[in-house]
């Protein structure tokens, strides 16, 4: 009996051959190939890149306001308010202008020279006329800015912050005018209107000059 003998029943087991290597590239691959993943492992999508990693935000990227600051909203309504004086005082300015025209008008037609006093009286109702008119425009004029500048608060950028800003200066500094001058005469009534103007003018300043404001106009807009 041969232990030998690939057939004898009773010998050692044959020897198997080494398995085959799997399909691919050995797990060494050779310099300068990168290694093939076994088979039914996860594959990355054809063309698919490495994610980046995400990058921190930068302070602030997130505080967009989404709704107009309440300070701003108030300063809205203020140049609404403001608007609405300005405009029944330009009309007011107005009808004088024109009385005063019809009383020069009068008083023309009663001059029979030019060295009559009605004759006096007529050049300096004109020259009235015309100056009161011309404070009626100027007025009117304002409140037609101080309505656009309301309106553009809701879609407005930098050019309507920067104008805001600089109109509820002016108004402030007028207001304090009105104010010295109604302290000086002794007299309650003469204080509070040049009071209120200073302090619409002082917040219409201020709103689009704090955070708040400045984020507000400054937002992204599609």
């Amino acid at each position: 009996m041969s232990f030998g003998d690939p057939n004898n029943p009773y010998g050692p087991p044959p020897q198997q051959p080494p398995a085959a290597p799997g399909y691919g590239y050995p797990q060494q691959a050779p310099p300068g190939i990168p290694p093939q993943q076994p088979y039914g492992a996860p594959q990355q999508p054809y063309g698919a890149y490495p994610q980046a990693p995400a990058y921190p935000g930068y302070p602030g990227a997130n505080m967009v306001p989404q709704s107009m600051p309440g300070l701003l909203v108030t300063a809205r309504v203020f140049l609404y308010i403001i608007s609405a004086v300005q405009i029944i005082f330009g009309l007011i300015y107005l009808y004088v202008a024109a009385f005063v025209n019809d009383v020069s008008d009068s008083a023309d037609s009663l001059s029979s020279s030019s060295d009559d006093p009605f004759s006096d009286l007529s050049d300096i109702g004109d020259a009235a006329a015309g100056l009161i008119a011309g404070i009626a425009i100027f007025v009117l004029a304002l409140a037609a800015l101080s309505i656009t500048l309301a309106v553009k608060f809701g879609r407005g950028g930098q050019g309507v912050r920067i104008t805001t800003v600089i109109y509820g200066a002016l108004g402030t500094i007028v207001g304090l005018l009105g104010l010295f001058v109604g302290l000086d005469s002794g007299m309650a009534s003469a204080v509070i209107f040049p009071l209120l103007w200073v302090v619409f003018g002082a917040i219409i300043t201020a709103a689009p000059v704090v955070p708040s404001g400045t984020a507000w106009f400054a937002r992204p807009r599609y």
